[in-house]
Parts: structure tokens; sequence; C-alpha cells
């Protein structure tokens, strides 16, 4: 199986911090399978980087950034475009949960004043892997598997 998942969940230190979110429980169910890491983040602005969060506009749901206000999202989309591009035969997308980008069922969003809308939506990335019905969950759901 050909799995689409997380960079930061497989060690590599990408996130906002240059931390990572290495999951060894993750990493042991899936050994037996081809796994294609992915950041939009850190391929779009670096590691590391100001925080972003999902907030909803007039325009729809954008990624903006915490420190400036600016619209980060055209990047994160080229790149998931990109990404599922080249790699049409995905199986299966695993997320960070609660990430902006990655997450599934948990990113969440808010409104323009910073109040919390709701924490079970999708971010960027996995919107367009969903637009191409491929199936997603979020890493830590995948745990209880």
């Amino acid at each position: 199986m050909k799995i689409a998942i997380s960079a930061c969940l497989l060690g590599t230190p990408c996130r906002y911090d240059a931390a990572n979110n290495k999951n060894e429980i993750l990493l042991k169910k899936l050994q037996e399978h081809q796994l294609i890491p992915f950041c939009p983040e850190d391929f779009a602005f670096g590691t590391p980087r100001p925080t972003m969060d999902l907030v909803r506009t007039n325009l729809g749901d954008k990624a903006l950034s915490n420190e400036t206000g600016e619209d980060l999202s055209p990047p994160v989309i080229s790149y998931a475009q990109t990404f599922f591009d080249a790699h049409s035969d995905i199986d299966l997308v695993i997320g960070k949960d609660r990430s902006p980008s990655c997450g599934v069922c948990s990113a969440r969003v808010y409104n323009e004043e910073k109040n919390l809308l709701s924490s079970t939506q999708t971010g960027l990335m996995i919107r367009e892997a969903k637009k191409r019905n491929i199936d997603c969950i979020d890493a830590e759901k995948f745990e209880g598997f």
C-alpha cells in the first residue's frame, strides 16, 4: 500500500518550531507499507517559520499568518496539487492531527477575531486529497487501528 504521510510523523524536523512529531507506534504499524512523506508548510515557507491558523473569511477558509495576517494558502494549495499530481497512485493519506494543512478531521478554524468556530475541519493539503477521493485519516485516529 502506498501511504502519503506528514513528514513530521516520520521524525523530520519540519514543524513550525523545527521540532518533529515522530510517532513510533504509528511507524511500527506502517513498516510493511511504502511511505511517501509530505510537508507543504516546510516546502513553502521553510523551517522554522511563524505559525498560521485557518480563518474563516468571506472568501472561504484561509491559512493566515499569526505574525503578519498574510494569506499563506496559495503556496500550500499549489504544493498539494503538485504532490498529488506526482503521486496519483496514493492509497491513503495520514495527516498530522490539528494541523491547518494536514489535519483530516481535527483542524481548527477561527473567525477573523480569532474565536474558535470548529475543531473538526480539514486542513488545506487534505482538502486536495479528498477532492481526488483519496482516503485520509488523522495520525491519532490511525494509532487506534
